[in-house]
Order: C-alpha cells, then sequence, then structure tokens
C-alpha cells in the first residue's frame, strides 16, 4: 500500500470532521470549520459535499457490512471512502490507506483503524452495486409534501436532480453585457462554464455577481422600476437589492441580521451601487408606503440542495412550521408597506408548497381584494411549465440539457 501524502491526509481528515458537524451535530456545511486554507480547504470542502450528496446510497451498501452503525468519527470515514472510490472513481489503495492514517492519527479514532481498513477493501469491489443504486431520497417528510404538491414522477426527477452540482450563474449589472467564459440563458443570466468566477472579465469591475438564474427573477416581476422607491424585504445578501439598484430604482434593502446586512453593503460597494440599508426587524419596521415591495421571504431553502446536500440532513418538519408562521406574517406586513395597486411580490427559495402556493393561496383569501397577477414563464426565459395558478414555480430538473435551477416560488400580488 502506498504511504499517504500529507496534503490529502489533510483534506480527507478535515473532510471527515465537516461530515461529522452534519450528520451528529447538525452545523451546515458552510458553519463547519476544516482547519485548512487554500486549495486543501476546497478540497475538504468538495469531498464533505460529494459525501453528503450520496450518503443514502453509501450507508446502502455499508450497513450490511456493518455488525452495527459506528460512532460518527468511524462512520463518516467509512462514507467518505465509499463515495470517494465509488463516485468519484478515486483509486483504492490512496483512500483506504489515507483514511486508515486518518484514524490512527487521534486516539479517539485509533481503535477504529482496522474497521475501516477492512470494510473500505470490501466496498471497493462493490462498483457494480453501487451503479444499481437509485438516487439519494430526501427525508420522508420532505418527499411525501413534495410528492402531495407536484406527483410522485417529479418527486423522482427532483431527487435525480439533486445529484448534479450547482452550476455559477451570474446576474450582469447592464443586461446586454456579454462575459467571455460564459453562456447567456433564455432568463438573461450568465451561466458559467468552468474557472475561477473572480478571474471572469468584469468582475473586478463590479459588473457581475453570483445569483442562480431562478432567483434573478423575482425582481423582473416588478417591471420597470426606474425612478421607483422600492422596499426589498429580508434582502441580504443583496442580488435583488443590486438588480433594482442597477434598474434605477432608488431602493430601500431592510434585514434583520447585521452580519448578512455586511455582505449586503460589501456587495454594493463592489459593484458601485447605491441602496439604503436597514438593519431592522421588518415586522416592526415602520415607513412611507413603497411603490413596490419584494419579499424574498426565510424558508427551508429546499430548492437550494444541489448546492448545499448538507440541508436534508439539518432540515426538521417543526422548522418549516415556524418558517411558514413567519412567512404569513411578512408577507401582511409586505402588503402594509406596499401603495394601493402596488406591485408586492413574495417569493421563496423553497419545493415545499407549504412555503409557496398554499401560503399564497391563504393570503388571497384572508386578504379582500388581493389578486396575483398571471405571470407569462415563456417571456420571462422561463420553461412552459413553470407557470402555475397564481405565479410562477421552478424546480432543479427543468433546464436539465443545461444543468438545471434552483427550486423557486414567486407570485405577483396586487391590493386594490
Amino acid at each position: 500500500m502506498s504511504v499517504p501524502s500529507p496534503a490529502a491526509s489533510n483534506a480527507r481528515a478535515a473532510a471527515v470532521r465537516l461530515i461529522v458537524a452534519v450528520t451528529r451535530d447538525r452545523r451546515m456545511l458552510e458553519e463547519g470549520e476544516s482547519g485548512l486554507t487554500g486549495a486543501d480547504a476546497a478540497r475538504a470542502l468538495r469531498l464533505a459535499a460529494l459525501t453528503l450528496r450520496h450518503l443514502s446510497r453509501a450507508d446502502a451498501l455499508l450497513l450490511p457490512l456493518l455488525g452495527r452503525k459506528p460512532k460518527a468519527d468511524a462512520m463518516a470515514m467509512l462514507r467518505l471512502g465509499t463515495v470517494e472510490m465509488l463516485e468519484a472513481g478515486a483509486p483504492p489503495h490512496g483512500v483506504v490507506g489515507d483514511l486508515v492514517a486518518v484514524a490512527k492519527s487521534r486516539r479517539a479514532t485509533a481503535g477504529v483503524a482496522g474497521l475501516v481498513n477492512a470494510i473500505l477493501r470490501k466496498v471497493a469491489d462493490r462498483g457494480e452495486d453501487w451503479a444499481a443504486l437509485p438516487p439519494p431520497a430526501l427525508p420522508g417528510w420532505m418527499r411525501a409534501r413534495i410528492a402531495k404538491g407536484f406527483g410522485q414522477d417529479r418527486l423522482l426527477a427532483i431527487e435525480a436532480a439533486h445529484l448534479i452540482p450547482a452550476p455559477t450563474d451570474l446576474t450582469p449589472r447592464d443586461p446586454a453585457l456579454e462575459v467571455e467564459g460564459t453562456t447567456r440563458l433564455p432568463t438573461g443570466s450568465l451561466r458559467m462554464e468552468g474557472g475561477q468566477v473572480t478571474a471572469l472579465p468584469g468582475w473586478d469591475e463590479g459588473n457581475l455577481w453570483v445569483q442562480d438564474a431562478a432567483a434573478a427573477v423575482p425582481a423582473r416581476l416588478l417591471g420597470n422600476v426606474a425612478g421607483l422607491r422600492v422596499l426589498d424585504l429580508c434582502a441580504a445578501p443583496g442580488g435583488k437589492t443590486m438588480q433594482l439598484a442597477a434598474a434605477g430604482a432608488r431602493v430601500t434593502a431592510v434585514d434583520a441580521s447585521e452580519g448578512r446586512s455586511r455582505r449586503l453593503r460589501d456587495n454594493l460597494r463592489r459593484t458601485g451601487l447605491e441602496a439604503e440599508v436597514v438593519v431592522a426587524d421588518a415586522l416592526d419596521w415602520e415607513a412611507e408606503p413603497f411603490d413596490a415591495v419584494l419579499l424574498d421571504a426565510p424558508c427551508s431553502a429546499t430548492g437550494t440542495i444541489r448546492r448545499h446536500p448538507d440541508l436534508p440532513l439539518i432540515r426538521r418538519p417543526q422548522e418549516v412550521e415556524r418558517l411558514t408562521e413567519l412567512q404569513y406574517r411578512l408577507l401582511d406586513r409586505a402588503l402594509d408597506l406596499a401603495k394601493p395597486g402596488a406591485p408586492v411580490v413574495f417569493c421563496t427559495c423553497s419545493l415545499l408548497p407549504a412555503e409557496g402556493e398554499l401560503q399564497v393561496a391563504a393570503a388571497l383569501k384572508r386578504h379582500p381584494g388581493l389578486a396575483a397577477d398571471p405571470l407569462d414563464a415563456g417571456a420571462l426565459g422561463l420553461p412552459p411549465e413553470a407557470a402555475v395558478e397564481t405565479g410562477l414555480r421552478t424546480t432543479p430538473e427543468m433546464w436539465a440539457e443545461r444543468g438545471g435551477m434552483d427550486g423557486f416560488y414567486m407570485a405577483r400580488l396586487r391590493r386594490g
């Protein structure tokens, strides 16, 4: 067996820590600390994300080989090794040797080095079994809600789409801007073809910012906002604020988080765009009614699982119930902050109808005179199947030939 390289061992050891932080401690992957920097940190994050994306498939092979499930550290090593060898195609001798070394490097895990070695050697020969496994399934409670809303076939298509990491999309400050190394999408967003986003022409000048194509549509639903007073609620980190400011709106961006608001201010500085940034709870904040309001409400973020494969392991049904209650109150507040007849766009990056279609349906019932504008999916560059009764619904399997898109629900409401 070859001697593991220090760099590989460091990255795999860090990936194990990140996996444990998600699976045992229920911390988001981006909140975990790898203890590394530069290329090693990036590699550790990629390995952890890949393992989490295929976690249920790894367990399907591993659990029958284990007398009982080991503690979180050992299980993370086995899951990482299985996914690296069978999904990423890494040479088994290097993966097994590295992970045995990782186990031996700590007193707490030294005793499982033999188990890691034995199980991973068995798994390395199970390539055909791996290929036959179905795509990872979402948690049961999540599957039931998505299947009820969209049907079983669409649920399976969404789960299959989650296997493919999300591409990087960008919003150009000037809609006509063409950027080498990107492809223009039907919605007007630019999709990267590879490389580093910071190396793109125009990045340093603030002409671009990262924003999924689906996430860039809600701001466009407000139409021509040049010269209008526009309120962006729950605005950080600011993608939609920048869209509105670039379109000539006088934007007030409200967010309850000081930390996220700092990111919003940083993004405005980089792009040279202007907006009034207010750190406040939108439910308590007072202002004169606006010409247009955009509410990107806090939600389960289940529409972003392609880029956050840790989400299904973190989210719980009780959290969604709390979020839907908050969305209810925020939507009512957004309507109060809009002038009569002014457009109010409500959106969430969720796949759960309770955070989208059902939320708007409930608002229409409790507010006499409130109406949802009909929206033309094709005119916005979206697939025709994105049109739903009260707005637009995107899901990750749409645009499969282009690399997919985030799951979003959006509606444009007006009250007389």
